[in-house]
C-alpha cells in the first residue's frame, strides 16, 4: 500500500511539473522585439537604446543597417542623416533629408554627428542625450559584453537591410555586396544561429540565401496583405512574415501556421493592441515601448 501510494505522489508531482512547463511554453517563445532598441524611450539605433531593451527583458533586438562610404557597417534607419533627430556635421539643424548622405560620408565623419540630443516630435518620453550612430559591430560587442556581465539570457538580433533599386550604387551598395558585409559581419561575430535579415526589398533576401540557406529570414510588408502573391514573389518561404500590425487578419494566422511561418507584425506600440494580436495567435511583436509590451508575458 505505501508503494502505490508513493507511486501515485510522484505521478502528481510529474504532472504538475508537466502542467507548469506547459504553461511556461508561450511566454517563452512570445518574442518581444524592442524596435531600434527601445525607440518610444530611448534615442532610436543607439548603444544606450539596445541596452535598455536588453535590461527590460525583450527576447530580440530590432536594428537596421546602412554603409558608409569606407565600407563599414552603420546602424541607421535612414540612409542619411534625419533632420528630425540628427544635427549636422557642424552641429546645426538642417532641413534636407537628403542633405547627409550616409553613403558618401566616412564612419569618422558619421560618428561626429549628434543623434540624440534633439527632441523627437513623436516620442515625448524619449530620453536625450547626445549620442551618434554606431557600428553594427559595436553594438553587438557591448550587447554581448553586457549580457555576460549581467548574467542574462542571450538576445536575437533582427537586422533590417536599407535599400531600394532606384538608390542602389547611390545610397547603399548593390544587393550582392550589401549581404556579403552583412553576412561576413555576422559570421565574424558568431551570432549566424540567433540572427534574422528581414528587408522590404525582396533582392536582399534573396542574395543572403544563396549564401547561406540555413539563415533566418524575415519579409516586411507595408501595404501588400497578400500572403501568397508576397512569398510567390520572393520565391521560398521565408521563416518570418513580418507585416505592419494593422494587416493581420484570422485568416493571415491560420495561413502563416499552415506555412510553418512565423507571423511577427510591427509596429505595435499600444497595451490593448499588443494584447488582441498575442490572443489571435502571432508569435511575436516588434514594439517601440519594450517596457508596455514586456506585460504580455509577466
Amino acid at each position: 500500500m505505501k508503494k502505490l501510494l508513493f507511486f501515485v505522489l510522484i505521478l502528481m508531482i510529474g504532472c504538475q511539473n508537466s502542467t507548469q512547463k506547459t504553461m511556461e511554453i508561450p511566454n517563452e517563445q512570445f518574442d518581444i522585439q524592442g524596435h531600434r532598441g527601445c525607440r518610444g524611450l530611448m534615442p532610436e539605433n543607439t548603444i544606450p537604446a539596445f541596452l535598455k531593451a536588453v535590461e527590460l527583458g525583450v527576447t530580440t533586438l530590432e536594428l537596421d543597417v546602412v554603409v558608409s562610404k569606407d565600407g563599414q557597417l552603420v546602424v541607421s534607419h535612414e540612409p542619411y542623416l534625419s533632420p528630425v533627430f540628427c544635427k549636422g556635421l557642424q552641429g546645426e539643424d538642417f532641413e534636407d533629408e537628403y542633405k547627409y548622405n550616409l553613403y558618401q560620408m566616412t564612419y569618422e565623419e558619421i560618428s561626429s554627428c549628434d543623434c540624440g540630443s534633439k527632441v523627437h516630435p513623436k516620442y515625448p518620453e524619449q530620453q536625450k542625450m547626445k549620442v551618434s550612430k554606431p557600428l553594427l559591430n559595436a553594438v553587438i560587442d557591448t550587447v554581448e559584453a553586457y549580457i555576460k556581465e549581467k548574467k542574462l539570457p542571450l538576445i536575437n538580433y533582427n537586422i533590417e537591410t536599407k535599400s531600394e533599386p532606384k538608390t542602389d550604387n547611390i545610397a547603399h551598395p548593390a544587393p550582392a555586396e550589401f549581404v556579403n558585409l552583412l553576412y561576413t559581419a555576422l559570421k565574424a561575430k558568431n551570432i549566424l544561429a540567433r540572427a534574422t535579415v528581414q528587408s522590404f526589398d525582396i533582392r536582399t533576401l534573396q542574395e543572403i540565401k544563396k549564401l547561406d540557406p540555413t539563415l533566418s529570414l524575415a519579409l516586411l510588408i507595408g501595404e501588400k496583405p497578400y500572403f501568397e502573391k508576397n512569398v510567390q514573389e520572393l520565391g521560398f518561404k521565408p521563416a518570418i512574415y513580418s507585416p505592419y500590425y494593422v494587416l493581420v487578419t484570422d485568416s493571415l494566422i491560420t495561413y502563416c501556421r499552415k506555412e510553418g511561418i512565423k507571423l511577427i507584425p510591427w509596429t505595435v506600440n499600444d497595451y490593448e493592441t499588443m494584447l488582441k494580436l498575442k490572443k489571435q495567435g502571432v508569435d511575436g511583436l516588434i514594439t517601440d515601448y519594450p517596457d508596455r509590451a514586456m506585460k504580455l508575458v509577466r
